[in-house]
């Protein structure tokens, strides 16, 4: 059973789209067209409806239609339990962030928009995640935790805009209370980043280690290199952030000479191992590698789920294409097992034909939308 679902969805010069409207039910949505139409476009104006940046991580500022004044705003109704809730976001003229309204109010926050979604997404661009850059597959990771810990990608952000800080005062030479102060707020950012990220995939491990029977879609093991290259690793935020002020303060002339600062959250990488046949992931083939990044996804959806009452809605952009059709069977029959509504996108109707009266259809075309019957 669907206990929430979006309802109405509104784009105003938005990418492709100058002016489009979607009415939908609790079913599933299926958007189908030519390669270019705007289905990805769609997808991404959903996935600001979260915390991040969305699933292009686009600048704000570049989001507006071509010929606009530069604004433009994202709207959906989303029907939940205690009733529905309209949420907005978007951008003015030439403004580089972005502002979130809820029920016609000003949010202060936009983490005020998990209360009443969540959202996961898998693009094309991601197929190649696990043998890709270490940087992917933490953004992949942060991702996943923002979902269960919405401010998670705060933390991120923060400590990434303390970092950069650090690293200019090391090329200026400051003084060295100054940086002594602003490796303090790193540390704090730090250990928040960490023990979420530990803690999340403590919880998400254990869920999929409860379902390394389905042969469908392969269980991963999941963990994270070490913050230290020695291993060591205080098990308490406040002795984190000690040992990184620490480090950090030691490291100094060695990361004025590298240019950046080497040690820390942003230098860890997430190993991902095909858990049935006990080999990374960067081994397994293009298909093994799709199939256990979807299984990665659905159990995420699982534990959200189990940890917020709230099932994520999931974006699923080109995701039938290269499966098999025994594999398209059992990936649409998960998703109806998760009891959320999900988007997907591809070229091809006849690959959701499994579907069924399950799915609404619509047409894709130069930024026009139109349901199939």
């Amino acid at each position: 059973m669907i206990n929430r679902h979006i309802s109405r969805l509104r784009l105003t010069h938005f990418r492709n789209y100058q002016s489009a409207a979607l009415d939908l039910d609790a079913r599933h949505l299926v958007l189908v067209g030519p390669n270019g139409a705007g289905k990805t476009n769609l997808l991404e104006a959903i996935s600001l409806l979260s915390p991040d940046r969305g699933l292009r991580r686009a600048p704000f500022e570049t989001l507006a239609a071509l010929g606009s004044d530069g604004a433009w705003a994202v709207a959906a109704t989303i029907e939940t339990p205690d009733g529905p809730a309209d949420i907005g976001t978007g951008a003015g003229p030439g403004e580089a962030g972005r502002r979130v309204r809820i029920n016609g109010e000003n949010a202060r926050a936009v983490e005020e928009m998990s209360a009443y979604l969540r959202l996961l997404w898998l693009t094309p661009s991601m197929d190649g995640l696990f043998s890709g850059p270490a940087g992917d597959r933490r953004r992949f990771l942060d991702r996943l935790v923002t979902t269960l810990i919405p401010g998670h990608s705060a933390s991120v952000a923060d400590f990434d805009k303390a970092m950069r800080q650090r690293n200019r005062l090391l090329v200026e030479n400051r003084d060295p209370l100054w940086l002594s102060a602003v490796e303090a707020q790193m540390a704090e950012y730090a250990g928040a980043i960490h023990f979420a990220r530990t803690d999340s995939l403590g919880h998400l491990q254990a869920l999929i280690l409860d379902s390394l029977e389905d042969e469908n879609f392969p269980a991963a093991r999941l963990a994270l290199t070490p913050l230290f290259k020695d291993g060591s690793e205080p098990g308490s935020s406040s002795a984190l952030e000690s040992e990184l002020k620490f480090r950090w303060a030691a490291a100094r002339a060695a990361d004025r000479t590298a240019g950046r600062t080497l040690l820390g959250p942003h230098r860890v990488d997430f190993e991902v191992r095909h858990a049935q046949k006990d080999m990374p992931a960067a081994l397994g083939s293009t298909g093994e590698q799709k199939a256990l990044l979807i299984g990665l996804i659905l159990a995420h959806a699982r534990l959200v789920r189990r940890m917020t009452a709230i099932t994520p809605f999931l974006l699923l952009d080109e995701i039938a294409a290269h499966l098999d059709p025994g594999r398209r069977a059992a990936l649409f029959a998960a998703l109806d097992g998760l009891g959320t509504q999900c988007f997907m996108t591809g070229t091809d109707p006849m690959l959701f034909e499994a579907l069924g009266a399950g799915a609404q259809v619509v047409s894709v075309r130069d930024g026009r939308l139109s349901p199939l019957a």
